[in-house]
C-alpha cells in the first residue's frame, strides 16, 4: 500500500537546524513572520494547554519517538512504512529545507499571515515560484480570525490564480486564550462558494463538528478534509463522535478524505499508524483512496 501523509512534522533536530531564531518582541498581527510568543500569565494557559491535552499521548509506548530521530532516520521510518510523499506545513524555512533535501519524499505548503496584507501575498508567490512549494496553509487558530474573514481573501485569490490548493485549520481550538470555534467548518462554506475552482482542504477533519463537516463535503465539490491530529484507532469506536465520518467516508465522500499521520502530535511511528488505517472497517478500495489515491489525484502525482 502506497501512502501519502498529509501532515508530516519533522523531528526536533531538523527544526532546530532549519528554523530561524525567535524574535524577542513583535507587534500583534505579524503572524508567522515572527516566532516569538507572549509570556504566560498562568502556567498551562493559552497554547500551553495543548501539552495538557495531547502530552499524554506521547508516552513513549512507540519505540523510538519520531521527534527524537535524526532527519535521515525519520525519512527511513516513513519509507519503511510505505510513505511515498509527505506534506509539511512547518515554518517556511523548515518546510523549504525539507523539500530541498528530499524533493522525492516531501511536499510543502506555504504559511503566511493575512495580517501582512500584500506582503504576505507576494511572499506566498515568491516561495512557490522560487522554492517549488505546492499550496497554501492558513491557520485561524494562530491568527485568531476565522477562515472566512476578508483578510484572507487576497491569499485565496492568489492561490486561485496560481491554481494551488489551500489547507485550513478546521477543528476545535484547545488554546484557552482565544475562541474555541475559530476552526468551525461553517467558516468554510462561504469561501468554497466564492472560490469554486480552488480546492480547499479542511485540516483536522472538523472534529467535534463531524456532521457539519460531512454535510459541507457533500455540498461543495471543491472541499476535502484530512485526518491530522486524530488517531485512526478511535474513528470506529462507538460514541467517539466519528460515526457519520466513517459512514459517509466509506460511501458518498470517500473521494474527499486524505489520511494525515501527525507524528509530532501523536508521537507514533509510521508503521503502526499506517496499520491502524488499514485496520479500519472500510472497503479496501476506500482505504487506498484515503491513504494515497485522493491526495495523488488532488495534487496531480499520478
Amino acid at each position: 500500500m502506497r501512502v501519502i501523509d498529509f501532515e508530516c512534522s519533522p523531528p526536533s533536530s531538523a527544526v532546530e537546524q532549519w528554523a530561524p531564531p525567535p524574535l524577542p518582541e513583535a507587534p500583534r498581527g505579524s503572524g508567522l513572520t515572527w516566532a516569538g510568543q507572549k509570556p504566560q500569565v498562568v502556567p498551562g494557559y493559552g497554547m500551553a494547554n495543548y501539552e495538557r491535552i495531547f502530552g499524554a499521548r506521547r508516552d513513549g509506548s512507540s519505540e523510538g519517538s519520531p521527534l527524537d530521530m535524526t532527519f535521515e532516520e525519520f525519512c527511513a521510518d516513513m519509507e519503511a512504512a510505505g510513505v511515498v510523499k509527505a506534506f509539511m506545513s512547518s515554518p517556511n524555512p523548515v518546510t523549504v529545507n525539507a523539500v530541498r533535501t528530499r524533493p522525492d519524499l516531501f511536499m510543502g505548503l506555504v504559511r503566511v499571515s493575512p495580517f501582512d496584507g500584500m506582503l504576505a501575498v507576494r511572499e506566498f508567490e515568491r516561495i512557490v515560484r522560487e522554492d517549488g512549494l505546492h499550496g497554501l496553509m492558513v491557520n485561524p487558530m494562530d491568527e485568531r480570525i476565522p477562515a472566512s474573514d476578508r483578510r484572507y481573501y487576497p491569499l485565496y485569490t492568489k492561490a486561485a490564480e496560481l491554481g494551488l490548493p489551500v489547507r485550513l485549520y478546521s477543528t476545535m481550538t484547545y488554546a484557552t486564550d482565544r475562541p474555541y470555534d475559530l476552526g468551525h467548518p461553517r467558516h468554510l462554506d462561504q469561501i468554497c462558494s466564492d472560490f469554486p475552482e480552488t480546492p480547499f482542504i479542511a485540516g483536522l477533519a472538523g472534529w467535534p463538528w463531524i456532521n457539519e463537516m460531512v454535510a459541507l463535503l457533500r455540498r461543495h465539490p471543491n472541499l476535502y478534509c484530512d485526518t491530522a491530529a486524530h488517531h485512526p484507532r478511535y474513528f470506529a469506536v462507538k460514541g467517539s463522535g466519528w460515526d457519520m465520518f466513517m459512514q459517509f467516508g466509506n460511501t458518498l465522500v470517500q473521494d474527499k478524505i486524505l489520511a494525515a499521520m501527525s507524528p509530532a502530535t501523536l508521537g507514533e511511528r509510521y508503521a503502526p499508524m499506517v496499520q491502524a488505517y488499514l485496520d479500519l472497517p472500510l472497503k479496501d478500495a476506500v482505504k487506498e483512496k484515503w491513504l494515497y489515491g485522493n491526495a495523488a489525484r488532488l495534487f496531480g502525482l499520478d
